[in-house]
């Protein structure tokens, strides 16, 4: 819904008037002094007004995404405003680039490029603003049509496409891939939703269809499609002569013999149309233009913050200052290497040649002291903090002088009854064409983005006073819009699965899938298409795509190449019989369990309590699908008469712990006690603090029960727990000791069973057949094993990442001090924590001093698993409670931990790693609403074997989430 309804009401403000006025002139420099809150409605007003093309800089990468999603909710148009992303690489480093976020920026490129009549919105960083790009000429001379009917040359438009970025593949599945299978080509062009099928006869293009990449099936017929660059580096453009004149510019007094002869080589490459990992290396070679190089002249370009803005340049260009002179004191860098990054003077003097320039400065800012700045009468609404009466009364007050009064909240329809049984009257429409007379309320549901925080319009008879959920109860519900992305696709067996991976087939075994294509006698009629599956002694197995239920990928604990089963033999079923009996052994026990259990008449809880709402409103976050039918499936288990055993299966930071806790505290407003198992003591104090913190308004005793209590403290505890005064015990095996004694025990919650040794589990079985059950493991559960259990074992799967994570950037790059300085100076700026893993104990102090020399500022802690366990213990505890910036470690932190603080991972040596253990650690970042990083560090690339380079290449493809 647009919210851009409300701009009326600003039209008719004076000071605004002004303001659009002064906006109308040319080559005039406006300034406007605007609460924080109000910036996005005030700019989507005013480009409703002038509908011109708008340009929004802001100082940080998080201010840019903040505005971003807020003119969306204000406008109502996802494709209208346009987030031009920054690429975290800074100029001089040996980087490979996120292809993400290059392809958001061409996208916007390419909307500037043709505007067609259009007006868009575009939001960028002042580091977003400093990185140059493809020069516009080239870009608009590159894009082409491809249209129904037209005569095309094959090989010289595929040249063409291959010279712009894009990579050829055996299939197409993502943007910016090519494939070609005789006179069919796919290619996903860069910016659009589907990719596109190409049927030649001849040269002429005789049909275009789209199709879904997950199924590879054609769906809808079109006449054409666009085709932009899909990088912004194309060396491919270059001719070598200017190839040449680049090498020969270079001034290579200062380096060494390993640099000179390192560029000398890349440059060969280069001159022989190879791709270069390094690319971002030579930037500042071929690209030559700069997002202001698109924008249109009459535009009008806004200036968030001006002051923190050139700030923000000038810090950026110290920090290209001092890595240039690291790198050419150590002979690494030629003195006169171009940099990828414009000038902060070279940015202020294109920014000036615009015929509209608008200076937004929040209130109290220091360089507010222009005696030209319209001031626009906005102010900061209360903050009510949950208690509903105050609000009501002020809304009240509101409706009397006549004041419109308008609430977006998550919680509209509650609201709505609310003020109903305040007397007060509100109305919900569906969308939003006219506000209502006063004293009517107008209450909108919040969309994807919400909003942040509300504000007062104040203008000379009436005020619009605009709510939000932060205001009204105190918390925000974090939300992002959702990503279209490979994400959508990851049960799709061909998002997974690439050419020359192993895979298993239900009924033929192991095989090792080749790719897509046609049996031999349909490639003439265009035929079905298969997966082509290449088994022992290169038989070969075509799956037809309606039966991909039946192939999954093959999984492994190590990385050996499996055997490749021999078709026509028994020996995939003989294979299958011995799993079958294995699975039988463990069948009986859990049959003879589960019988039991069926016997067994368990406690039945409550329907949920006023409180039980409450608590769950309160949920900082949107909950995804899965987190909602995973809730709903245990809230049925525990209201039923059978004893609950529940496994909740999902990813670290995907909601396991929210689900827990609401079903623990329905436990407890049932009368009954709740005891929550751990690993690790870690762990406990990590679940203590979120329990306590989510409970604290509730007449709610949760305790935990760890080696870090004092024994007078832990026997406070278990007398607590046989009294009943505590209703939650958190705690490590020690919960499951025989002195621990409940009064009334309802619900284990169980945190990573099979991390639990065998004595341990016994007891576990005993419990299931007296109380409630609920397991969680972040573990995955392969899908076969998911079906055996079915019926036997409860199991609710969480596959979809939170809506306001987002996925982690990963970088490939050489050992270099400059880049882990930067990195976790990065990471220090924001006040966030960094996991530097070194998988060698008997150097890892000696690594933890070099990191500590580097980053003299940040506090270093060291882990790893030959540590006594109590000292180990101390130092993830201290990491946890943030008394350290670095912990240098091993891959203990694999499993047990949870810290959404941590957001910058580096991982030394990567190509020592599997592709399934890098996965794995680099999941141990990204669990919070902020970006997460991760730096793969390798040695020189010649030193890399050949399966190492596929692993990390699959790491780089690999950055979203679920």
């Amino acid at each position: 819904m647009s919210l851009n309804v409300l701009g009326s009401m600003l039209e008719s403000c004076s000071q605004y008037q002004r303001l659009e006025e002064s906006l109308k002139k040319s080559r005039v420099r406006s300034r406007a002094q605007v609460l924080s809150n109000a910036v996005p409605f005030t700019l989507s007003t005013i480009w409703r007004r002038l509908e011109q093309p708008m340009l929004v800089v802001t100082p940080k990468p998080e201010d840019a995404r903040r505005v971003h999603e807020q003119l969306i909710n204000w406008i109502g148009d996802d494709s209208t405003v346009l987030h031009f992303q920054e690429s975290e690489i800074l100029p001089f480093e040996r980087l490979s680039s996120d292809r993400e976020t290059v392809h958001q920026r061409l996208r916007t490129l390419a909307a500037l490029d043709n505007l067609d009549g259009k007006a868009p919105i575009v939001v960028a960083s002042t580091a977003a603003l400093a990185q140059k790009t493809l020069d516009r000429e080239t870009f608009s001379f590159r894009s082409h049509s491809i249209t129904r009917g037209q005569q095309i040359d094959l090989e010289d438009t595929l040249d063409q496409w291959r010279r712009m970025g894009y990579d050829f593949e055996s299939a197409v599945y993502g943007p910016g891939t090519v494939s070609r299978r005789g006179g069919i080509i796919d290619i996903f062009p860069i910016g659009a939703d589907y990719p596109a099928r190409i049927e030649l006869w001849g040269n002429e293009v005789d049909s275009i269809r789209q199709f879904d990449p997950s199924s590879q099936r054609s769906t809808d017929m079109i006449d054409s499609f666009h085709v932009i660059p899909a990088d912004e580096i194309l060396p491919g453009l270059t001719s070598f002569e200017e190839l040449d004149r680049m090498m020969a510019s270079i001034d290579v007094t200062n380096c060494t013999e390993q640099a000179r002869d390192r560029l000398r080589e890349e440059f060969d490459q280069l001159l022989d149309g190879q791709q270069l990992d390094d690319l971002g290396f030579y930037a500042g070679f071929f690209n030559r233009g700069s997002l202001l190089d698109y924008f249109p002249k009459d535009g009008l370009v806004v200036m968030y913050r001006p002051s923190e803005i050139a700030g923000a340049a000038w810090d950026l260009e110290e920090r290209t200052h001092q890595l240039r002179e690291t790198k050419e004191q150590r002979g690494e860098l030629p003195a006169n290497f171009p940099s990828s990054h414009l000038l902060w003077q070279d940015i202020n003097h294109a920014i000036e040649s615009f015929d509209k320039v608008l200076e937004v400065t929040p209130w109290g800012a220091e360089e507010l002291d222009y005696h030209d700045a319209i001031v626009l009468p906005f102010s900061s609404p209360p903050s009510y903090f949950g208690k509903l009466e105050g609000f009501v009364d002020d809304v009240r007050e509101l409706g009397k002088d006549s004041h419109r009064v308008v609430a977006v909240t998550n919680h509209a329809r509650r609201l709505i009854e609310i003020l109903a049984d305040y007397g007060v009257g509100a109305t919900l429409p569906d969308e939003l064409e006219a506000l209502p007379e006063p004293p009517i309320v107008t209450v909108l549901q919040s969309e994807a983005g919400g909003l942040n925080e509300g504000f007062v319009l104040s203008l000379e008879n009436q005020k619009l006073a605009v709510y939000s959920d932060l205001e009204i109860f105190g918390v925000a519900k974090q939300r992002r819009t959702r990503r279209r992305s490979t994400a959508a696709m990851r049960d799709a067996f061909l998002a997974e699965i690439s050419p020359g991976d192993y895979v298993v087939h239900v009924e033929h075994g192991i095989g090792r899938f080749m790719g897509v294509g046609h049996m031999a006698k349909d490639e003439e009629k265009k035929g079905a298409e298969y997966l082509i599956l290449q088994y022992a002694q290169s038989d070969k197995l075509y799956v037809p795509l309606d039966h991909l239920d039946r192939v999954t990928g093959y999984v492994a604990p190590l990385d050996r190449a499996p055997n490749l089963t021999r078709l026509g033999t028994q020996e995939w079923k003989r294979a299958k019989e011995r799993a079958e009996h294995s699975t039988r052994e463990m069948a009986a026990e859990l049959l003879t369990l589960y019988a039991s259990r069926e016997l067994v008449e368990g406690h039945a809880f409550k329907p949920d309590s006023v409180w039980q709402n409450e608590l769950e409103e309160s949920f900082p976050f949107e909950e995804t699908a899965d987190q909602l039918s995973t809730l709903a499936e245990v809230k049925a288990d525990m209201e039923g008469t059978k004893p609950m055993d529940r496994l909740v299966c999902g990813d670290v930071g995907y909601g396991k712990t929210e689900i827990a806790l609401r079903a623990a505290f329905k436990a407890v407003m049932d009368g009954k006690q709740v005891a929550v198992l751990v690993p690790t003591t870690v762990l406990a104090q990590q679940h203590y603090a979120t329990f306590s913190q989510r409970l604290s308004a509730y007449p709610t005793t949760v305790e935990v029960l760890s080696r870090f209590r004092t024994d007078k403290e832990q026997q406070e505890v278990l007398e607590g727990l046989a009294s009943g005064r505590v209703d939650i015990v958190i705690g490590t095996h020690r919960l499951i000791q025989k002195d621990v004694k409940f009064k009334d025990l309802g619900l284990v919650v169980v945190d990573e069973e099979q991390r639990f040794g065998v004595a341990h589990k016994e007891r576990l079985k005993q419990m299931r057949q007296e109380v409630d059950v609920l397991t969680l493991t972040a573990t995955p559960i392969p899908r076969t094993l998911h079906m055996s259990m079915a019926g036997v074992r409860d199991m609710s799967t969480i596959d979809t990442p939170p809506e306001e994570r987002l996925p982690i950037k990963t970088y490939v790059s050489e050992f270099s001090d400059e880049l882990i300085r930067e990195a976790i100076l990065r990471e220090l700026d924001r006040q966030g924590q960094v996991y530097f893993l070194h998988n060698r104990v008997h150097n890892i102090d000696y690594m933890a001093q070099y990191v500590n020399r580097l980053v003299p500022e940040a506090e270093i802690g060291v882990a790893h698993g030959q540590m006594a366990e109590g000292e180990l213990e101390q130092v993830m505890l201290d990491f946890a409670s943030g008394k350290m910036d670095v912990l240098v470690c091993t891959t203990i932190i694999e499993s047990g931990l949870d810290i959404p603080n941590v957001n910058t991972l580096i991982v030394n040596r990567a190509d020592s790693f599997g592709l399934a253990q890098l996965y794995q650690l680099r999941g141990r970042v990204g669990r919070s609403a902020r970006r997460a990083y991760a730096y793969l560090l390798i040695p020189p690339a010649k030193g890399l074997t050949e399966p190492a380079e596929k692993r990390l290449k699959a790491m780089l493809a690999a950055t979203e989430l679920g």
